[in-house]
């Protein structure tokens, strides 16, 4: 489980990180609102403990710009013992709120109830298979399938490694050697041309001209990339 904590009093963030990486979560210090919104939008966070009080973006407005995002488990944790800081927090989606100073022990089972929480939650919800569309092709990333037109193309797992890899991460450019690297998960010491065949094999079972390629393409002097595609999840 990741956590991020976002406090701005050094000694308070430093003790509450030792102690969740004593328990085994891996945790995201934060010094600021920013910094922890950066952080926030960069790794899956599952739960946020927030300051209210912290310089840049306060503790409510970050809360704000969580929420249009997701709704993982959120605790406040402040100095301000106000009634309507509680009210307004608890309001703008806060999960628990805990009042300077507290107790490690009870920071450590509020998170444990609110993960424990969310964990049943998640378990019970429905899931949902994931799709990744790009004009006629459909990679089934759950079945490792993909298909043209409703028709199933037959790839080798390399070849299928590394178009899956370029369509998830569609509209970026990857050179052979970080392309190799990543599929074939082994230093790339020389061009041996093992990429661009198997790219040569993939383009001759999905493009309608592979000499003419509108899904994967070559960028002259740099490497790969593939045309923007879509990420769709269907109830399964």
């Amino acid at each position: 489980m990741n956590i991020l904590v976002a406090e701005d009093e050094g000694d308070i963030r430093e003790l509450i990180v030792d102690q969740l990486k004593s328990e085994g979560y891996t945790v995201y210090p934060a010094k600021n609102g920013i910094e922890a919104l950066e952080i926030f939008n960069s790794e899956d966070i599952n739960l946020a403990i927030l300051d209210v009080m912290m310089p840049k973006l306060d503790g409510f407005n970050l809360l704000r710009k969580i929420r249009s995002k997701s709704y993982i488990p959120v605790i406040f944790l402040t100095a301000r013992g106000e009634e309507m800081d509680k009210v307004l927090g608890l309001e703008l989606g806060a999960d628990d709120y805990l009042i300077k100073p507290f107790s490690i022990a009870e920071l450590k089972a509020r998170i444990n109830s609110q993960l424990r929480r969310t964990t049943i939650y998640n378990s019970e919800s429905k899931t949902y298979k994931e799709y990744i569309k790009c004009g006629d092709l459909t990679l089934d990333k759950d079945a490792c399938c993909l298909y043209k037109k409703g028709q199933e193309i037959i790839l080798n797992a390399k070849e299928y490694l590394l178009l899956s890899y370029l369509m998830e991460r569609s509209g970026k450019v990857f050179t052979k050697k970080q392309l190799y690297e990543a599929v074939w998960e082994e230093d790339y010491f020389f061009d041996n041309n093992t990429v661009m065949v198997h790219i040569s094999y993939i383009r001759n079972k999905i493009e309608d001209d592979p000499k003419n390629p509108q899904y994967i393409q070559t960028i002259r002097g740099i490497g790969y990339k593939f045309s923007k595609s879509e990420v769709i999840k269907d109830e399964a």
